[in-house]
Order: C-alpha cells, then structure tokens, then sequence
C-alpha cells in the first residue's frame, strides 16, 4: 500500500528541519511574525534551491498542509519523477508563464489557493539570482496582492543559503545563515507604489542585517 502523499510531506519536512539544524547554522529575527493560519502570503529573495525548503521548515508542521510554494512549471515539470516529488511532497503550486493564449491567467492557481486559506510562498526575482544579490522584482506579485488586498503580504529576507547552496551547485556547504522576517504589508491601492513599498522593506531588512559583500 503506497504511503499517502501528506505523510510523505511530513517525514521529509522532519528531515529537511534536521539537516537544516545539524548543517546550517540559522540566525531568525522575528520568527513571530510568520503567519499562522491562511489566507496569507510570503515573500522572499531567491539565490538557492534551499530557500523554498528552509522557509516551510520554519513553520509549524501541522501547517504543512496549508503551505503552498510557487514555482515556474516550465522548470519543475521537466521531468516525471522530480515533477511528482515537487507537487506531491513539497507542496509547489507550478505557474505557466509566457503563455500567449487568450483570457489566460498564470496566477489562476494562486487564486484557488487564496481562496481555500493557503499560505503562499513566492519568490518574485523569478529565478535564482547570484549569490547575496537581490534583482528587480518582477510585478506579477503585485498582481496578486492587488486582487486580494485584505491578505497580509510577510517579507522575508534570506541571506547566506546562497553560499551554503549556490546556483548550479549540488554539494550542501555548511554555513551560518540568516532569516530576517519583516512586518507585515498589505495592498495601497496602487501596484507601482506596493512594489516600490516591498522593495524599500527588503532594503530596510538588508541594512538591519548589516550583512557583508559577498566574496
């Protein structure tokens, strides 16, 4: 009999919570502020594929169920098996992007996620940028903030998994890290002036953190 897909979930997520406290030395600052129970939205800056995997495991387990990354179809459907691993075990919602058809929406999914009280995990640089950099957010978040403006947006900013697993790396670098979670934002009415907000939170956050260049 096949083990069922949310316990899957579960047993991964529990390793992913070992590796993370015997390989990775973690420095949160208000952990608190994380959400609690959905609809809720956080945002985040992408340099590794431990990003996605760190964030969720900050997070109560009995959350796991609620808790939805987003992630370009075009990279995690590439192949069956890690396709299955991706959806099924961690969660990922895939969005289709640079579809020409007409009256097509890639946030579709993230609606239907909203809508049944998911926590959605976005990462708005798109791919993974260099190491230690944050690149312009692109303004399909604002999208969707913009369509459910009652949502508390939580910024989280992510420093040191890019050294630790870089970009086209595949071997886990023990390093100290850092998670800076900020307050919550919510929709301005304006999407330019929202993105102009989140990109001043993240700036705010990297100051705090006093991080150096990266080397």
């Amino acid at each position: 009999m096949p083990i069922p897909n949310h316990v899957l979930r579960f047993l991964f997520f529990l390793l992913v919570r070992v590796l993370v406290i015997f390989m990775l030395g973690l420095n949160i600052k208000r952990r608190n502020l994380l959400p609690k129970d959905g609809p809720a939205i956080v945002i985040a800056n992408h340099n590794s594929h431990l990003d996605t995997l760190v964030l969720i495991s900050l997070f109560p387990l009995k959350l796991l169920p609620r808790i939805r990354p987003i992630a370009a179809a075009d990279y995690f459907l590439r192949n069956p098996v890690f396709a299955w691993f991706s959806t099924r075990v961690i969660g990922i919602i895939p969005i289709q992007r640079g579809s020409a058809q007409k009256g097509f929406d890639p946030l579709a999914p993230c609606y239907e996620a909203l809508d049944q009280d998911m926590i959605l995990v976005l990462f708005p640089e798109g791919s993974r940028g260099e190491p230690e950099r944050l690149s312009r957010f692109k303004k399909g978040v604002a999208w969707l903030v913009e369509r459910y403006p009652t949502v508390p947006v939580t910024p989280v900013l992510l420093y040191g998994l890019g050294k630790a697993l870089p970009k086209n790396d595949f071997v886990l670098v023990p390093f100290f890290c850092d998670v800076l979670v900020g307050e919550n934002m919510y929709f301005n009415a304006d999407k330019h002036q929202f993105m102009a907000l989140l990109t001043d939170r993240f700036a705010q956050l990297t100051d705090e953190g006093h991080f150096p260049d990266w080397e």
